[in-house]
């Protein structure tokens, strides 16, 4: 019996319709996986200012109760595995910027859970039986950096964090930096522009191509928060 072979022409044309199809599907790969995470931000950036606006913090005893302003803060730590992750909290016991078990909000969809992917200071790590794994971005979706702009004041690097008051107000920075309801120093925290975030598949937003970024977005005042 004779066998057939593949001729070099067919080979090349084999190669050039994977090439073809390849490039088709890892956009949208990446696509669904960047759209898939945004959205679940999004989610959850609506969560917190709605924690913040049925929990008003206010406290006629206590001098620093606008610190308590529920906050969602974006880390990558040993806690997080070293992934981008997020927690969400209010800092009503410490006051340091950083949540401990307490404070981290409850998973509404599971209360054995709490709202963090991950977070060393709150010694819910990444991994332990209390961590709300979907929220490590880096595990789950492939996120490798992201980045703020428009809603930082100063030098604020690796602090990215948006929180809100009772009117649902977003804020920037981090509240336990405040020494007055809407101010540090001279400087105030209220959000004044349009908040970009940025989630990207690379380590550098900055290099990231149209297809390895989305762009989510946090309106002033309002605290509107949508996907680019």
């Amino acid at each position: 019996m004779t066998r057939k072979a593949f001729t070099m022409i067919e080979l090349v044309f084999v190669i050039v319709v994977i090439g073809i199809i390849t490039s088709i599907i890892l956009p949208r790969i990446n696509r669904d996986n960047l759209y898939e995470a945004a959205q679940q931000v999004v989610s959850h950036i609506k969560y917190t200012q709605h924690l913040a606006m049925i929990d008003d913090v206010y406290d006629n005893s206590d001098s620093t109760w606008y610190k308590n302003r529920w906050q969602i803060k974006f880390s990558n730590t040993n806690g997080t595995d070293n992934k981008w992750a997020y927690v969400i909290f209010s800092d009503y016991e410490n006051k340091d910027g950083n949540p401990n078990e307490n404070e981290i909000a409850v998973n509404p969809i599971d209360s054995s859970k709490r709202l963090t992917g991950g977070y060393s200071g709150g010694l819910i790590e990444y991994g332990d039986d209390k961590a709300s794994e979907k929220l490590n971005l880096g595990h789950n979706y492939n996120i490798n950096d992201i980045d703020f702009s428009g809603c930082q004041i100063g030098n604020n690097n690796g602090k990215k964090r948006i929180f809100f008051d009772n009117l649902g107000r977003p804020f920037t920075n981090n509240p336990e930096l405040l020494d007055n309801p809407f101010k540090n120093g001279g400087s105030s925290y209220l959000l004044r522009s349009q908040c970009n975030i940025e989630l990207c598949l690379v380590n550098d937003c900055t290099l990231a191509t149209s297809n390895e970024k989305i762009t989510i977005i946090i309106e002033q005042e309002t605290g509107y928060t949508y996907i680019l």
